[in-house]
């Protein structure tokens, strides 16, 4: 475990450091100017390596969970990560969402933290879903009931749509078959079964478990199934919106082969960038391993010690658990 841990958390954070300066630019200003390798300043002016909120409210996450699972202790991390700069690289958030900002507002206040996130529908960007992952080697062994409702719990902090929490629910069962060894294809359908199965029985409406039909391989009306990893570049979106994210980190994965490949074609999508890249950086750390990370690019991340003292930590808590 100790090594998934490691990989996953680093798989998250070099992601999005890769990502950082890019982000906001077009798919078609990444075509005239693709990302190869990890670089400072552009869109945030931050020096090489730094990584946003992605990897911050991740690593209070896997610090929560290094202590126990307390989803008050969580809040009041990233209370203090927002207005105190806990677990920023330099000292200071430079990025933050505005439903996230709005619900960290809310938990500051005292809101109940699994009511604290926005609840309509345009409570759907993805700021719960980039910062999922630790909850994964939390909850591996449990059963599907409780690995669902862990999850709704951890993203109603800040996201507690449905939608929301449905995605990232299909991005730690992905993760999952991952973890256990599967391969990526593989992976893929028995994820699609199991989530299927678990949403049709979970009383979830159908309205929404259509919205993932490609990730889910599932025919909708008139349109014919489309496996996602057969989909063009121009078919997959990396916007803000935790849809697009949860589909283009799967892509990003499914069509390479590397760490390297995997998060270099998710930046190279353009937009939200260092979250896309965070999304399916963890997902390929926990496949490829702490080894397939380039090792300049873990030198190069900042408080890159921290990080992997954070590991130890959480893998000596949840090994000890088992």
């Amino acid at each position: 475990m100790k090594n998934k841990i490691e990989s996953g958390l680093f798989g998250v954070a070099v992601g999005d450091a890769l990502g950082v300066p890019y982000e906001f630019l077009s798919r078609h200003q990444m075509k005239e100017s693709p990302a190869v390798d990890m670089i400072g300043y552009g869109t945030h002016n931050q020096p090489k390596g730094t990584w946003s909120d992605d990897s911050s409210l991740t690593f209070c996450l896997a610090e929560t969970l290094a202590e126990g699972y307390d989803l008050q202790k969580l809040a009041n991390r990233f209370v203090n990560w927002k207005e105190q700069n806990y677990w920023t690289p330099h000292g200071e958030v430079f990025d933050i969402g505005i439903a996230t900002s709005i619900a960290i507002h809310e938990l500051h206040c005292g809101k109940d933290p699994v009511l604290a996130g926005g609840d309509t529908e345009d409570s759907n960007g993805n700021g719960s879903l980039m910062r999922i992952l630790p909850l994964l080697f939390y909850i591996k062994d449990m059963p599907i009931k409780e690995r669902f409702q862990r999850v709704k719990e951890v993203s109603s902090l800040t996201h507690r749509h449905i939608r929301s929490v449905m995605a990232c629910f299909i991005y730690l069962e992905y993760a999952l078959q991952l973890y256990n060894g599967k391969n990526k294809d593989e992976a893929l359908k028995q994820m699609q079964e199991i989530v299927k199965s678990f949403f049709e029985n979970a009383e979830i409406p159908q309205s929404e478990i259509d919205r993932f039909h490609r990730i889910l391989s599932i025919k909708v009306g008139e349109y014919d199934v489309q496996d996602l990893q057969f989909l063009s570049e121009a078919e997959i979106f990396s916007s803000g919106y935790v849809l697009n994210t949860l589909e283009a980190a799967i892509w990003c994965i499914l069509l390479e082969d590397n760490y390297k490949d995997t998060v270099l074609k998710a930046v190279n999508l353009g937009s939200d960038t260092d979250t896309t890249a965070a999304v399916a950086g963890g997902l390929a750390g926990i496949y490829y391993g702490i080894d397939n990370i380039p090792e300049k690019w873990i030198d190069n991340l900042v408080r890159s010690n921290d990080i992997k003292d954070l590991a130890d930590r959480l893998s000596k808590k949840l090994m000890g658990n088992e």
